[in-house]
């Protein structure tokens, strides 16, 4: 599968699973090709996007790209540099730097990866513009998504945020990115079926919605993605282009969806914690910690499946531990976002009769959807990339830390919730030979 998958999902010929009807995203274009060399001007041209453009770049990301790009719709629109410093940080305080920078700009142009496509793209809807983004590395699944991960106030949160008119991806650029970041991007992708998992689970047990399109998206490529993950680091332009593909893919799903939900469960909490209570710990990109966590989380997963069904207990939700352990901000925020979920003893006991009574059918539907941990964890074997907590610094005792207080940042249910309601997420984390 290739970029036709993509233009007809732009063009609105794709269609849904669930019901058969056409799929389409707000998205005007997508290329993914060897290389974009001249035909800059062009593609952002045809995008309409203003007279005006402000180009956002690092230092890394202008040497790299920026001042070619620069350069190019210099000859048909007046460009504005904003040069941000090295590494940003995606925070609120950076989302006011750059709108203040861009007032008179009728455009943002993007050209980097993670930080500085989230930091455009927000900033763009916080100020009603419109904006493109050429990738510079193949590293988050996050350049055709309509949500941005922004620091507020010490949480990490993932805001709404302006989906892109363009997504442009050079492959000869992207092959020579730092191979950490290639590693990253393989690692982003891994979640798919973690991710699936808990949001089934969600919607067969509580209730909540589920979409089948975004995983279908993905279907085809997926093996032979983690099969050849060797040649990805390797410079093979036919793997990059299939992570490439695959990372617009996963963003893309997120669109149809609505939210972050089939690409952002139990392992981007886990994640989310590490980021947002381990500042002592070494720098690690996002797409490393994930394949970390989509391990820890397809463990619990297969382990929470292969037992008979769970008797749930009531979840209360402890406050003052809550302010001790995120502080009195955050606990806040983490208590109104745990008692959203939390069970009492009627919750629990009308759950445990569902899971009783339904458990061979959501066991097997959830179960469907996995894949071995074994293969995860060889895809990332295959890349070098990390796949314990250890190699990124994380002691043990911070991990399992990690394990058990990740479900407390977020209102969104999935398996880190079922098993600490079952009374088994403690012993899950205590016992996890991770390292």
């Amino acid at each position: 599968m290739s970029q036709p998958l993509i233009d007809a999902l732009l063009a609105g010929r794709w269609r849904d699973p669930d019901d058969g009807k056409p799929v389409s995203v707000p998205i005007k274009s997508i290329v993914i090709a060897p290389s974009l060399a001249g035909t800059e001007a062009e593609l952002v041209g045809q995008l309409g996007l203003g007279r005006e453009l402000a180009v956002v770049s690092d230092p890394t990301t202008h040497a790299l790209l920026g001042a070619r790009i620069e350069r190019a719709l210099g000859a048909v629109a007046t460009v504005t540099p904003i040069r941000l410093p090295e590494n940003p940080h995606p925070d609120a305080a950076t989302v006011d730097r750059i709108c203040a920078a861009t007032k008179r700009a009728d455009a943002l142009i993007a050209v980097g990866s993670g930080s500085i496509n989230d930091l455009c793209k927000y900033a763009a809807h916080s100020d009603g513009k419109p904006y493109a983004v050429f990738g510079t590395a193949p590293s988050m699944n996050g350049y055709s998504s309509a949500n941005a991960a922004i620091t507020v106030d010490g949480m990490k949160k993932s805001l709404p945020a302006r989906v892109p008119q363009g997504v442009f991806l050079e492959l000869d650029v992207l092959t020579k990115a730092p191979v950490r970041m290639i590693r990253s991007g393989l690692g982003d992708s891994l979640c798919r079926a973690t991710a699936e998992a808990d949001w089934l689970l969600a919607h067969l047990l509580r209730g909540g919605s589920f979409r089948r399109a975004p995983f279908a998206l993905l279907a085809e490529e997926e093996t032979a993605l983690f099969q050849t993950a060797d040649a990805l680091v390797a410079g093979d332009r036919e793997a990059m282009g299939r992570l490439a593909r695959t990372l617009v893919l996963s963003g893309l799903g997120m669109v149809i969806a609505g939210g972050s939900y089939p690409a952002s469960q139990g392992e981007h909490l886990i994640a989310h914690y590490v980021e947002m209570t381990g500042t002592d710990l070494p720098p690690s990109f996002h797409g490393e910690q994930i394949g970390v966590t989509t391990l820890i989380m397809a463990r619990l997963q297969h382990r929470m499946l292969a037992g008979g069904p769970p008797r749930l207990h009531p979840t209360p939700v402890d406050g003052a531990d809550l302010r001790r352990h995120f502080g009195a901000a955050l606990g806040k925020i983490c208590e109104k976002e745990s008692r959203a979920k939390a069970l009492d003893a009627a919750a629990a006991e009308r759950l445990t009769q569902k899971l009783a009574a339904e458990w061979p059918a959501i066991a097997g539907r959830i179960g469907a959807a996995l894949r071995p941990t074994h293969e995860l964890e060889m895809a990332l074997a295959l890349a070098g990339a990390p796949r314990r907590g250890s190699e990124l610094g994380w002691s043990p005792g911070f991990e399992r830390t990690a394990i058990l207080r990740a479900r407390q940042i977020r209102n969104r249910y999935g398996f880190l919730d079922l098993a600490d309601e079952a009374g088994l997420l403690g012993p899950f984390a205590a016992g996890l030979r991770t390292r």
